[in-house]
């Protein structure tokens, strides 16, 4: 008996990936154009924006050609061809005319990382093939030149006349810190009713330089300049970066009682899209605010002592703060993500099983750094459900038509 009921077990495994394939397979498409504008590619794999192609994927969402999206062709911004030279394909030469038709193609549009692509990091990828850039073979994690990236006027008109015609509008951060200029940064604030404090933070899983390679030189340097030539930092910590290149840091249990940030969402908000109570943030996020006319979907908590607090306070960066907003109304539909939510180290070809978040948990670690559980626990049920929403939406009206 145990034998066959182990036959039987055995054989399910082998199918259940043929049947999961098949389920996606025979999904319907639904045509819909969005134009996706990314200038932080330093790849092919278009990394930063690959949660939302992982969606468009697994939802079946297609071009008007009913051609299924591409993570690395079907977007605006920089193109890198992985042997050291890159492509500009963008927006910024067309005249309002041409704007106006743009935002008439497209359904929707999503701005995703416009931090841009620098000299320091492109010749670390490719320290071989840009010999223009071997000055900056000992500074890849310094401040270097801006080759491209923030967010243009040409690109905050799109976005008003997408508003205009009542198209959803899905951005994150980095669209308006750094190296945004601050009259387009104004102009998004005022168009959207938020206002970015000029903080942006990241966890990291540890703070000693010795260990974390990751930590960029120029903020270990900014730091000592500011604070008496110390580095004390050795556990876990929040990293502060401010516009002007001022840094603060928390440390786990030094500043700290919960060493990461926490995504705290409310009852209605968890109902509307499916999203957990609590989530931990590992990654990168800004600091913002936002006016009555937008509703905060979820919050940052940051979880200070008693030093933590003071030292918070001394810098005007609040305990609390959105982690997403949206205004989704008969005027216009519009969500801002907080952080660098798309930014996700997941795979595309797992896009193609209906029914793989079944074993997602098994992917992840048991440490504050992953981020794969903060992708299938929140940031895809709420995309989804944002995407689904405005689908049906925009159908009903064709079919009106």
């Amino acid at each position: 008996m145990l034998k066959k009921l182990f036959g039987i077990f055995l054989i399910l495994i082998i199918l259940s990936p043929i049947v999961f394939f098949l389920s996606w397979f025979f999904t319907p498409s639904k045509r819909i154009d969005i134009l996706i504008l990314d200038k932080t590619v330093l790849t092919s794999k278009g990394q930063e924006h690959i949660s939302f192609n992982w969606i468009l994927n697994y939802d079946n969402y297609v071009r008007s050609n009913n051609e299924q999206y591409k993570n690395s062709v079907d977007y605006f911004g920089f193109f890198p061809d992985d042997n050291g030279k890159y492509t500009i394909k963008d927006f910024n030469q067309f005249d309002s005319i041409a704007l106006d038709s743009l935002s008439k193609a497209y359904d929707m549009v999503y701005y995703t990382d416009l931090y841009g692509i620098y000299e320091g990091e492109w010749h670390e990828q490719y320290p071989n093939l840009v010999p223009e850039y071997s000055n900056y073979v000992d500074n890849s994690m310094e401040h270097t030149q801006k080759i491209y990236g923030g967010m243009t006027i040409k690109e905050l008109e799109l976005l008003k006349k997408m508003k205009e015609q009542k198209k959803l509008i899905l951005t994150e951060f980095n669209v308006i810190a750094s190296p945004t200029p601050k009259d387009i940064r104004e102009g998004f604030e005022e168009q959207f009713k938020m206002k970015w404090s000029g903080w942006v933070g990241r966890y990291y899983e540890t703070l000693d330089t010795t260990v974390n390679k990751e930590l960029p030189r120029w903020m270990k340097k900014n730091y000592r300049l500011q604070h008496n030539d110390n580095w004390p930092f050795k556990k876990s910590g929040i990293v502060f970066v401010r516009n002007d290149d001022k840094i603060e840091i928390l440390e786990n249990e030094t500043h700290l009682t919960i060493e990461v940030p926490v995504i705290y969402t409310s009852d209605k908000y968890m109902d509307k899209y499916d999203l957990p109570a609590e989530m931990k943030y590992p990654f990168w996020f800004d600091i913002i605010s936002s006016e009555n006319t937008n509703k905060i979907v979820s919050f940052y908590k940051l979880s200070p002592n008693e030093n933590g607090s003071e030292l918070l306070r001394a810098y005007g960066i609040p305990e609390t703060f959105p982690a997403v907003i949206e205004h989704d109304s008969t005027d216009y539909k519009f969500h801002y993500f907080a952080g660098d939510f798309s930014d996700n180290p997941i795979g595309l070809n797992s896009s193609k099983f209906k029914f793989i978040n079944l074993f997602s948990h098994f992917s992840y670690r048991p440490n504050y750094q992953e981020r794969v559980s903060f992708f299938w626990d929140f940031y895809r049920p709420m995309v989804r459900q944002i995407m689904k929403e405005y689908y049906n939406g925009i159908s009903k009206d064709n079919k009106k038509e």
